[in-house]
């Protein structure tokens, strides 16, 4: 069973964004209460409906995951069952008498397309927004994805390779998405400005716009604690680090707002509010999942900087659902020495996933040594893929 509330707490005994300063208003629709914004956006800010006890875990009898973009695409793969699970690859977009216009772009960047079945209820939510906007609106074209449907965004951290497209992707979608959309995020971390202090690449990693996602009618929406997703599914919130798993600082944030870009000081966790320049330790990251009937948890890490086991044990933890049928995403393990993730896969087979599924910062000697140790459970991603989960 999971364990209390309170045992994940953020340390100092709040949440990232605290949510507890600003002022209930009412309850909003659906999953969301909506609160007062602060004068941060002049529009909608609301609290996700926290994940209160694992009684309250939404079961699905379904889940597709269609990988919008990642590094590479398989064009010629046909679809297949992998035990359970239909393995779907896209190919080219082509007809009887014209020649191609398009096809997929693969960048070094994540966006994940989740639609999930419960009974006659569908939901859609898309999970961050690639690199790029270009290779996010092709791509979103090419897999048939209307964004009108879109139940939720969520954006599991604030790197510009999971944000990049974003602002793109609401201009070519204005007046289409539906009213007040809720966007999921992790704490006000997420609006950080960022420099990306890795060996020979320093520089600016950008701030998400506060202006475009205010002119989209976005509902902000704080998802610190552990959190309902579009009814379907849940966040974990913060990850606590319990594993041997070291959280590495490839980002550094700088702490204020300037001419509308940037994270409120006084919405930081109290140790960062006074400082200007802080190493990037990814306390407002958060991990999708989703509770597929019969068959155990999804769990999905966009970039996994707080540990893929960490992230894992945490939806776990809070689920109360020990059973986990797949792992998928980026498991960030690409700078990380061979030892280091052979350790991470030790302890991912101590979890006994059903298939593992890594994506973008995994590395590809992690994908080999999943694809050596574990054949049956090992599944290649690609741009375009889609997986199904409970068919």
């Amino acid at each position: 069973m999971a364990t209390p509330q309170s045992t994940i707490d953020h340390p100092d005994g709040s949440y990232l964004g605290r949510p507890s300063r600003r002022r209930l208003l009412g309850a909003g629709t659906g999953s969301l209460a909506l609160l007062a914004a602060g004068g941060l956006f002049g529009g909608r800010v609301a609290q996700a409906r926290t994940l209160d006890s694992p009684a309250a875990v939404p079961v699905v009898d379904k889940l597709a995951v269609r990988v919008v973009t990642d590094s590479y695409h398989h064009a010629f793969e046909p679809g297949r069952m992998q035990g359970p699970v239909l393995v779907q690859r896209l190919g080219f977009a082509v007809s009887p008498r014209t020649p191609p216009q398009r096809t997929l772009q693969s960048e070094w960047g994540l966006a994940l397309h989740l639609e999930s079945t419960r009974g006659s209820e569908t939901r859609q939510v898309l999970v961050d927004f690639a690199y790029t906007s270009e290779t996010l609106l092709n791509n979103l074209l090419l897999a048939g994805i209307d964004a009108s449907r879109l139940d939720a965004l969520a954006l599991s951290h604030g790197h510009f390779d999971h944000f990049g497209g974003m602002v793109g992707f609401l201009r070519a979608n204005k007046g289409k998405l539906k009213s007040g959309l809720p966007f999921y995020l992790g704490g006000e971390e997420c609006f950080c400005t960022r420099e990306l202090n890795v060996a020979g690449d320093a520089g600016s990693f950008g701030a998400l716009d506060r202006q475009a996602i205010q002119d989209a009618g976005l509902t902000v929406t704080f998802a610190e604690k552990p959190s309902i997703l579009a009814d379907h599914g849940f966040t974990t919130g913060w990850i606590p680090a319990t594993s041997f798993e070291r959280v590495l600082a490839p980002t550094r944030m700088s702490v204020g707002k300037s001419d509308g870009l940037g994270c409120a000081p006084a919405d930081m966790p109290p140790a960062k509010r006074n400082l200007s320049k802080v190493p990037d330790d990814f306390e407002h990251e958060q991990a999708t999942a989703f509770h597929v009937k019969g068959r155990g948890l999804v769990v999905m890490t966009s970039c996994g900087h707080r540990g893929i086991v960490n992230s894992v044990r945490t939806a776990m933890k809070v689920s109360g659902v020990d059973k986990v049928h797949a792992i998928l995403g980026g498991f960030h393990l690409a700078p990380h020495t061979a030892d280091y993730q052979r350790q991470t896969l030790t302890e991912l087979k101590a979890i006994n996933p059903d298939f593992l599924i890594p994506m973008h910062c995994s590395g590809e000697t992690f994908i080999s040594m999943v694809q050596q140790d574990m054949p049956d459970r090992f599944i290649r991603s690609s741009t375009g893929t889609r997986f199904t989960f409970g068919a």
